[in-house]
């Protein structure tokens, strides 16, 4: 995939990452993407995977945790999260911080 970096997020876990922002990692077994809320929506009612919880107890609305068991699945949902975060990732600075989306430089 053009553009994809490695990197660490949520804890040091090692993922996927397009424009600095992670969009795909692995832990505890299962993949991990980041997509529309209503995507996670469809795949928690589908039983592809549930809400993705890094630790805390609170819910990430826009990460899905993918169970093995839908393996067949994770090279799609990874190309999805991809689109996705590629879509909305504005501009890295030089720095390796996000900058607003409307800064020239």
């Amino acid at each position: 995939m053009p553009g994809v970096t490695a990197g660490t997020g949520f804890g040091g876990t090692e993922g996927l990452r397009i424009s600095g922002k992670i969009f795909a990692m692995l832990l505890r077994g299962e993949l991990v993407v980041k997509l529309p809320r209503d995507r996670v929506e469809d795949l928690t009612v589908a039983g592809v995977g549930h809400p993705f919880d890094p630790g805390h107890g609170r819910l990430m609305k826009e990460w899905v945790s993918i169970t093995p068991g839908a393996s067949r699945r994770w090279r799609k949902l990874v190309e999805e999260a991809h689109a996705f975060v590629g879509a909305n990732a504005g501009p890295v600075s030089p720095r390796g911080g996000r900058r607003p989306p409307n800064t020239r430089r």
